[in-house]
C-alpha cells in the first residue's frame, strides 16, 4: 500500500509538460513524498543519539540513520535486550516543532505497544519514564507499515531532545513470553529553526559602527540564550 502511494504522489499532479526543460530541479523536488515535505532527517544530531536497553550497540541509532527511502529494509532494526522496555534519547541540531513521529515494527507480538513521549528532558531513564507523566502516550499497531503518530502540536511546538519510551509490547495480550521489543525505522516530521547563532550573524552584519558590534553583539547572545538552547550543539 505504501509503495501504491508513493507512486501515485511521485506522478500525479505535478507531471505539467509545460515545465519539463525549463525547471527541472523543481520538479524533481515535487516528486517527494508527503512524508518528506516535513522531514527532521538532516536536523538530527545522530551521534548523539542513546538507546537504552538496546542488544545491540548502536542499532538504535541505526535505524534513525534510516532514509525514508529504507524504511522499509528489515535490517538494521533495534531489539531489547533484558526485557521488553527500550528508551531512546534523540537530540536535534536546533529547536523543531515536532508533527508527528514515523515508525515501523511489525505484525508479530515483538512489535512495541505503548510509546511515552518526554520532550526536552535529560533525566529521564526507565524508572523516570514509568513514574512520570508523558508529554503525549499513544498505542501502536501491529503492522509492517509505517505508521504515523501525529502529536498535539501545542505540546511540541519548542523541541530540542525527544525521549521515547516502550514500555510494552504485544506479547501481554497474547499467551506468548516474547521478552524482545523490535523496531526497524523511526522518523521525525515538522519545521526546525536554528538556534542562538542566526540572531548574532545578522545583527553583526547590519552594524557599520565597531562600537555597534560590541553592543548588538552582546544583545543577540543574550537573546541567543533565551531561546532556551542548553549544551554543545544548541
Amino acid at each position: 500500500m505504501s509503495h501504491c502511494h508513493d507512486e501515485h504522489v511521485g506522478h500525479g499532479g505535478h507531471d505539467h509538460g509545460h515545465d519539463h526543460g525549463h525547471d527541472h530541479e523543481h520538479d524533481h523536488s515535487d516528486d517527494i513524498t508527503p512524508a518528506l515535505q516535513h522531514s527532521l532527517y538532516q536536523h538530527i544530531r545522530f551521534d548523539d543519539i542513546t538507546t537504552l536497553n538496546e542488544a545491540t550497540t548502536g542499532s538504535g541509532k541505526a535505524i534513525v540513520k534510516k532514509t525514508w527511502a529504507e524504511r522499509l529494509q528489515v535490517e538494521p532494526e533495534v531489539e531489547s535486550d533484558a526485557d521488553e522496555q527500550l528508551l531512546m534519547i534523540v537530540p536535534f541540531t536546533g529547536q523543531v516543532k515536532l508533527h508527528s513521529i514515523l515508525l515501523r515494527t511489525s505484525p508479530s507480538a515483538s512489535a512495541p505497544r505503548t510509546l511515552k513521549v518526554f520532550i526536552n528532558r535529560e533525566d529521564v531513564d526507565f524508572e523516570a519514564a514509568e513514574e512520570l507523566a508523558a508529554t503525549q502516550e499513544f498505542e501502536l499497531s501491529r503492522t509492517s507499515e509505517v505508521q504515523e503518530l501525529p502529536v498535539k502540536r501545542a505540546l511540541f511546538g519548542k523541541v530540542q531532545r525527544l525521549t521515547l519510551f516502550f514500555p510494552d509490547n504485544f506479547s501481554i495480550e497474547e499467551e506468548d513470553d516474547e521478552d524482545v521489543t523490535r523496531l526497524s525505522y523511526l522518523g521525525f516530521r515538522g519545521e526546525w529553526m536554528q538556534l542562538g547563532r542566526a540572531p548574532a550573524n545578522i545583527l553583526y552584519e547590519a552594524a557599520p559602527n565597531p562600537n555597534d558590534h560590541a553592543l548588538k553583539g552582546t544583545a543577540a547572545n543574550q537573546m541567543g540564550s533565551g531561546l532556551g538552547g542548553r549544551g554543545p550543539g544548541f
